[in-house]
């Protein structure tokens, strides 16, 4: 089975689910991958992207740079890049809606569902991680004050006693230290 008979397999959710990357803080499809799930041709959905420039603000589109490109080509276990000669598009969530309406074919409206439920997934799984951090910190906190307490404690053990007790014996103004 090829790659992307294996990738076909999969749910539709999963396809999705898969593509989805993490870049400059946000979660993107990038613009080959959008196109495949469309089922259209990668140069087909620039094109769109084009000449509808006013539906694609930089929050829901934007081009990788060339370091972010070659670091993302260094990082992909397959040679899907062909002969690219410009960095991809990045979609985010409400950019590969905008990329559905734009290309206007039905099978871009039937993905489209499915890329929303991917990033709302996305999302839920990352609020999730955000809720148990905060837990853990809330822990760790509650913990570290239990802690210092035990570590005075030792600290005041390891401490040596300040003299309480009188000297034991005959003592002259001479050797009045204390100590006989």
């Amino acid at each position: 089975m090829t790659i992307g008979a294996a990738q076909r397999s999969l749910a539709p959710a999963q396809r999705v689910e898969q593509r989805i990357i993490s870049l400059r803080g946000q979660n993107v499809i990038l613009d080959a991958d959008l196109a495949e799930l469309y089922g259209v041709e990668t140069k087909r959905l620039n094109e769109q992207v084009r000449r509808n420039a006013k539906r694609f603000p930089p929050d829901f589109v934007f081009r990788l740079s060339l370091g972010e490109f070659e670091q993302l080509r260094s990082h992909s276990a397959t040679s899907s890049w062909g002969g690219r000669r410009y960095p991809p598009y990045a979609f985010t969530e409400h950019g590969a809606l905008m990329a559905a309406n734009v290309l206007a074919s039905e099978r871009a409206v039937e993905m489209s569902v499915q890329i929303v439920r991917a990033f709302v997934a996305l999302r839920r799984a990352l609020a999730g991680h955000e809720e148990l951090s905060r837990k853990l910190d809330a822990i760790e906190a509650r913990y570290d004050r239990q802690f210092r307490a035990v570590f005075n404690a030792i600290r005041q053990l390891m401490t040596p006693p300040s003299p309480t007790r009188h000297p034991i014996g005959f003592t002259t103004p001479e050797n009045s230290t204390g100590v006989s």
